[in-house]
C-alpha cells in the first residue's frame, strides 16, 4: 500500500527561516516605488521642518545648541515615524490582497517576514532622517557639535523601531487602507502628547498623562545628546511601548498563519 506524503510536511525549511539579502533588497525597492511612501519619506519631513523656519526664537539655546536644532531633531523623528508605521502597515494591503496568504504556503517562517518588514522600515526611517538633517544644514539654522548631530540622528533611528511594530501590530489588526488611516492621525496626536510639535507645561495635567504616551520617551531619547537631559521614564516609556507592539504584533500574526 503506497502512502502520500504531503508537499507542505515535507519541505525543507531554508537557513534563517527564509530571511535573505534579495527578499530585502525586492521589499525595499517596492516600498520605493510607492508614490506615498516617497513623499512621506523625502518631501513630508522637510516641508514640517522648513514650516517651522519662520519663527524668531530659532536662535535661543537649548542644552547643546539652539531651538532650530531641537525642531530639526523633532520633525526627523516624526518624519521617521510617520515612514517606519506606514512600512510596517504594509501587511495590511498585502493580507488584503492575498499576497500574506501565498507567502504563507512558501517555507518563509513569519518571523523572518516581520524581520524583513523591520528592516525596511528602518531604512525608509534613516531615508526620512538624512533628508531632514540635509535639509537643515542647507538651511543653515540649526546649530549644534557634529558629535551631538550624529548621535541625535542614531537614537532617533534607534526608536524607530516602536513605530515599525507599532506598523506591523496595526496592519495584522485592521484592512489595508484603514490601517494607515488610522496611524496617519493617531502618530499626530501622540506626536502633539509627545512634545514633538509644541513643548508643554510640565506642570499641567496633561503633561502627566503624556509621559505615557507611546511618542514621549522616544522624542526624549532622541534629543538627549542635544537637551543634555533625559526624563527618568523615557527609557522605560519606549522599551514598554516597544515590547507592547511588539507582543501584539506576533499575537495578531499568530492568528493568521494558524489559518493555513
Amino acid at each position: 500500500m503506497s502512502t502520500t506524503t504531503s508537499p507542505t510536511t515535507d519541505r525543507r525549511v531554508p537557513p534563517l527561516g527564509g530571511f535573505n539579502p534579495t527578499v530585502l533588497g525586492l521589499e525595499l525597492r517596492r516600498m520605493l516605488r510607492n508614490r506615498r511612501t516617497l513623499f512621506f519619506s523625502l518631501v513630508f519631513p522637510a516641508a514640517l521642518f522648513l514650516s517651522f523656519g519662520t519663527q524668531s526664537d530659532w536662535d535661543h539655546s537649548v542644552g547643546n545648541g539652539n531651538v532650530a536644532a531641537y525642531v530639526l531633531v523633532s520633525m526627523a523623528l516624526y518624519g521617521a515615524a510617520l515612514i517606519a508605521a506606514s512600512s510596517g502597515a504594509s501587511v495590511g494591503a498585502e493580507r488584503a490582497l492575498g499576497w500574506s496568504r501565498q507567502l504563507r504556503l512558501t517555507p518563509l517562517h513569519p518571523a523572518a517576514y516581520v524581520v524583513t518588514k523591520t528592516l525596511v522600515a528602518l531604512a525608509l526611517g534613516a531615508v526620512a532622517i538624512t533628508t531632514v538633517n540635509l535639509v537643515g544644514v542647507v538651511q543653515g539654522k540649526p546649530s549644534m557639535a557634529v558629535g551631538t548631530w550624529l548621535a541625535c540622528g542614531a537614537l532617533t533611528l534607534l526608536c524607530v523601531l516602536v513605530f515599525a511594530a507599532l506598523g506591523v501590530f496595526v496592519g495584522y489588526l485592521m484592512p489595508g487602507e484603514n490601517a494607515m488611516q488610522v496611524l496617519g492621525a493617531g502618530l499626530a496626536i501622540l506626536a502633539f502628547l509627545g512634545n514633538v510639535f509644541i513643548p508643554m507645561d510640565e506642570s499641567s495635567l496633561v503633561y502627566r498623562i503624556a509621559e505615557w504616551t507611546p511618542m514621549f520617551g522616544v522624542a526624549e531619547i532622541s534629543r538627549a545628546p542635544l537637551t543634555g537631559d533625559l526624563a527618568w521614564g523615557a527609557v522605560p516609556n519606549a522599551v514598554g511601548w516597544l515590547v507592547v507592539f511588539v507582543v501584539g504584533a506576533a499575537w495578531r500574526m499568530s492568528r493568521d498563519t494558524a489559518r493555513v
